[in-house]
């Protein structure tokens, strides 16, 4: 059973929605600015700031009988402040942004209030899962995440219930948004024509380059040159032969790319000189090339991507992979079927049982049959949130359980390997970019009705 990629999915949605939310990405902010503290005091009041006498928090919107507080607003305005400040951003009009906070805050009631109705649920383990998926987003452990949330005053209790809410948010809108955004055949077939004209001009083609230079000096003798040479070839031939790249050019390049690994990074083909070029013609992403002599001196040369603009690469790295799913059901819960999955992965790593009949004997979808083989996937071709925990897999390597739109999965990564598209991949991944593309747009039109289903109140301060 493959999971294939929907427009915007739950790990991608958390992580931003929640990060931003929370300011807890390494470049978020720690305190205002001055000026623009001044200004959101005088914008907004807030129970919060204190002016000799403090003010009673007041209701700024209604939504379905639901009301929306100012102190809810000036929270969230303040931690929008805090994230312009450390990022040595302007800040914003805050009487405006305070319009779209309320505004924001008015379309996440109307959606929740939809979920909720709907008969959508989050249990503990998602909100288990989707805490850990921000704290190693940015770059913490888990009691570094907490600290950080405590910091910024906030319970860890009302952080998980926020975490709730945009798991809510995103499943609301897996359910209902997903499924109308469409990509005909006929629009990949002009979107690929369209592209694949514009392949002539070299301005079009995106290529990414490593190098080990082997410097030759000016007055090097004829002698000097050819042990360089004899040298260059030396590491041509050990390239080849499939040694890391990375490693040869910390070891023997004089090139200033040393500390990328070589790397000159994605750029459009006329940007890198004639000579690079020639000698890459007619490789493969991941081929050397021969030393190549310049005025600086031996170049050795990896191709490592070739792709048109607005087109999918050529060649992309594949996993082969294999799971167990276990469907949450009136007889399983998620918590059992995570508990199960535990269990199974300790059996495996221990020895005393083994994945593919596990599977075999276990798994609720069309892979178990063959142990759990999910076969050669793409970039792309499974649901975000497994691909997330996919890529940091070793081979071999066995996840923790994942709770996903389709259930509870263990995951192993069998192995990686580097692959031509064809056509017809090539294909897939435009649809799946031109969905992304309309998601949005999809998106938006189907808020806009939601929200005008609903009864919403603007409330005017108190005098």
């Amino acid at each position: 059973m493959k999971f294939r990629l929907l427009a915007l999915s739950s790990a991608v949605l958390l992580a931003v929605a929640v990060a931003h939310a929370q300011g807890l990405r390494a470049d978020t902010p720690q305190g205002a600015q001055e000026a623009a503290a001044k200004e959101f005091a005088m914008a907004v009041p807030d129970s919060t700031r204190s002016t000799g006498q403090q003010s009673a928090d007041f209701i700024v919107a209604v939504v379905n009988a639901e009301p929306i507080t100012n102190h809810q607003v000036t929270v969230e305005v303040r931690r929008i402040l805090l994230q312009y400040e450390q990022q040595n951003k302007p800040a914003p009009n805050v009487r405006e942004l305070s319009r779209q906070v309320l505004d924001r805050l008015i379309n996440e009631r109307v959606q929740l209030q939809m979920a909720r109705e709907n008969g959508i649920k989050i249990d503990e383990p998602s909100i288990d899962q989707a805490e850990e998926s921000v704290a190693r987003q940015n770059q913490m452990d888990l009691a570094e995440l907490r600290l950080r949330v405590a910091q910024e005053g906030m319970e860890p209790k009302q952080f998980r219930d926020q975490l709730r809410d945009q798991l809510l948010l995103t499943r609301l809108r897996e359910r209902e948004v997903d499924p109308r955004v469409r990509v005909s055949d006929l629009e990949v077939d002009q979107y690929f024509k369209e592209e694949t004209e514009k392949s002539s001009n070299p301005a079009n083609q995106l290529l990414n380059m490593a190098q080990v230079l082997i410097a030759v000096p000016d007055d090097a003798s004829p002698e000097q040159v050819n042990a360089l040479l004899e040298k260059a070839k030396g590491v041509a031939a050990q390239a080849r032969a499939g040694e890391d790249f990375a490693a040869l050019v910390e070891a023997n390049s004089n090139g200033k790319e040393k500390a990328n690994g070589g790397e000159f990074g994605l750029r459009p083909a006329d940007k890198y000189p004639p000579l690079f070029l020639q000698a890459t013609q007619d490789l493969m992403p991941g081929e050397v090339t021969e030393p190549v002599r310049s005025g600086a001196g031996f170049h050795i040369l990896k191709l490592l991507d070739k792709r048109m603009a607005g087109l999918p690469p050529l060649t992309v790295t594949q996993t082969h992979a294999r799971h167990i799913l276990l469907i949450p059901s009136a007889q399983i819960t998620e918590q059992t079927a995570r508990d199960m999955l535990n269990d199974f992965r300790q059996r495996i790593v221990s020895g005393q049982a083994d994945f593919a009949t596990l599977a075999r004997e276990n798994s609720q979808d069309g892979s178990a049959a063959s142990g759990g083989d999910l076969g050669w996937a793409n970039p792309g071709q499974f649901v975000p949130e497994f691909e997330e925990v996919l890529k940091r897999l070793a081979p071999l390597q066995i996840s923790q359980p994942l709770i996903s739109r389709f259930g509870v999965h263990l995951i192993q990564l069998i192995e990686r390997r580097t692959a031509r598209l064809s056509e017809r991949e090539q294909r897939d991944m435009i649809r799946s970019m031109l969905r992304e593309k309309r998601y949005a747009e999809v998106y938006a039109s189907w808020l806009q009705d939601v929200r005008a289903r609903a009864y919403v109140e603007l409330r005017d301060a108190p005098v």
